[in-house]
């Protein structure tokens, strides 16, 4: 039988080592969110906070507990949309990026 690696592992390091797929991710979580998919958005935050900033360094941030965040970012969490910022914000400022928002005609 191959071994086989966690996908969500996998995801982290990668993550963690390339600034770019590190930025798609946060990209893709904002796009999520201003889609109507906010699971999916806490989600993908979830894992890029996990490879990035950590829980830890995020309570500091955003002076919020990291229990709390942790749960904010679960599968059933629901942050508030301070909350939802102040975690956007803390991974931006991480990442050194900033957000522009463009409507698309859809398809």
């Amino acid at each position: 039988m191959a071994l086989t690696r966690d996908f969500k592992e996998t995801v982290k390091e990668r993550a963690a080592r390339d600034p770019a797929f590190a930025k798609a991710m946060l990209d893709e979580a904002a796009t999520a969110f201003l889609n109507g998919e906010p699971h999916v958005s806490r989600l993908i935050l979830r894992d890029l906070v996990n490879a990035s900033v950590g829980f830890e360094d995020l309570a500091a941030e955003t002076k919020r507990p990291s229990k709390s965040l942790h749960r904010m970012l679960s599968e059933g969490g629901n942050p508030s949309m301070d909350n939802l910022a102040a975690i956007f914000g803390a991974v931006r400022k991480r990442l050194g990026v900033s957000f522009e928002a463009h409507g698309v005609e859809a398809t």
